[in-house]
């Protein structure tokens, strides 16, 4: 084990699971956590806390408002049907060689590969007819092999759900949550609690209500 000057690391740091993820495997990390002198992060309170896993941050496009109309025109990833490689705009997805040797391996032409795409978040958002109404539908897709979610906008919530060749359909799981806007704040609170809870429970979406932040009054008025 290293030692670190006291001078030289940030100890005793704590995160509640939305910010860093294990380097290696990428699910998410709650607790405590360190970092040192050229900004590694490690589990543990200090470097004497150990097991010290690396923790990386967790790469998102949630705070990115790109529409998915938008989306489905920029090449975000580049896949190839069966689980295989793909080309991705996030430089730690990108794998030139797998992708050359799969290609060379299928004598598949690059060119002539089909192009699908990923969701971006892109919410939707309550009109004043929602309002009216006094409830509307929030669009999420969760990764299918990670604890990964996206708010999404109806229109990429349809493609997923309709299976559409041009995005990736295969790798998420839509689904939606009625949401409250009106009534008593209280009682607006808990309805979309419930509701959260009980649809994590029935599709099995393990820290759904931790991507919510747990604000289960987010648009509400009054």
């Amino acid at each position: 084990m290293a030692y670190y000057p006291k001078s030289q690391i940030k100890t005793n740091l704590y995160t509640n699971g939305d910010e860093l993820v294990y380097k290696n495997g990428l699910s998410p990390y709650s607790g405590y956590y360190w970092i040192n002198s050229s900004g590694k992060i490690f589990t543990g309170k200090t470097p004497q806390d150990t097991p010290n896993s690396e923790l990386i941050k967790q790469q998102s496009n949630f705070d990115e408002f790109t529409s998915a109309e938008e989306n489905l025109k920029k090449p975000s990833i580049l896949a190839f049907s069966g689980g295989s490689p793909y080309i991705g705009d996030d430089p730690n997805l990108y794998n030139e060689g797998s992708i050359i040797s799969y290609t060379s391996l299928k004598n598949v032409p690059l060119n002539s590969t089909p192009i699908t795409y990923l969701p971006v978040y892109s919410p939707n958002i309550p009109t004043e007819q929602d309002y009216q109404i006094g409830e509307y539908r929030r669009y999420f897709c969760k990764k299918t092999n990670e604890i990964v979610y996206l708010e999404i906008s109806k229109e990429t919530y349809d493609r997923l759900i309709g299976q559409d060749p041009q995005i990736a359909f295969q790798l998420y799981l839509p689904f939606n949550l009625p949401w409250q806007l009106t009534g008593k704040k209280e009682d607006v609170y808990k309805t979309n609690r419930n509701i959260t809870e009980l649809t994590s429970v029935k599709l099995k979406l393990p820290m759904l209500s931790s991507y919510l932040k747990e604000d289960f009054t987010k648009y509400y008025r009054g």
